[in-house]
């Protein structure tokens, strides 16, 4: 893949898209959960938070995957998200430094997603030393 300075990741509980991208061009890859969670729903009187539990080896994969970008936006429609950047503060602390960015989005398609991150970084690009 290309060292692009700029990362794009919408992230839910079944995948995440990752796009590395410059002004031109855009690498776009996709990281699944080994074992992708469904919705659970709590019943009344039973044991239990009605949650399943955060899946550390996708968060895992997702943050191998953009650890080389130099600024990272994160968008996603719900919690996972946010549960990402958990895992990334525990876990790779180098890589929280670059994520300049977390929105909530809903479910854009894939050329609307990396139009949003060229318009979120472009005033970043002009204030910002770019990596060669």
């Amino acid at each position: 893949m290309t060292n692009h300075a700029h990362a794009i990741v919408w992230i839910d509980h079944r995948e995440a898209r990752i796009f590395h991208f410059n002004r031109i061009e855009s690498e776009k890859l996709v990281v699944r959960p080994h074992n992708p969670t469904t919705h659970i729903h709590h019943k009344a009187n039973s044991v239990g938070s009605g949650h399943a539990s955060e899946d550390q080896a996708y968060f895992h994969a997702v943050t191998q995957a953009i650890k080389d970008a130099q600024f990272i936006l994160i968008v996603g429609p719900a919690g996972a998200k946010t549960e990402l950047v958990k895992h990334v503060h525990r876990h790779d602390p180098a890589v929280v430094e670059k994520i300049v960015g977390i929105e909530t989005v809903d479910h854009p398609s894939d050329g609307a997603l990396v139009d949003h991150g060229r318009r979120y970084f472009k005033a970043a690009d002009l204030m910002t030393p770019q990596m060669s």
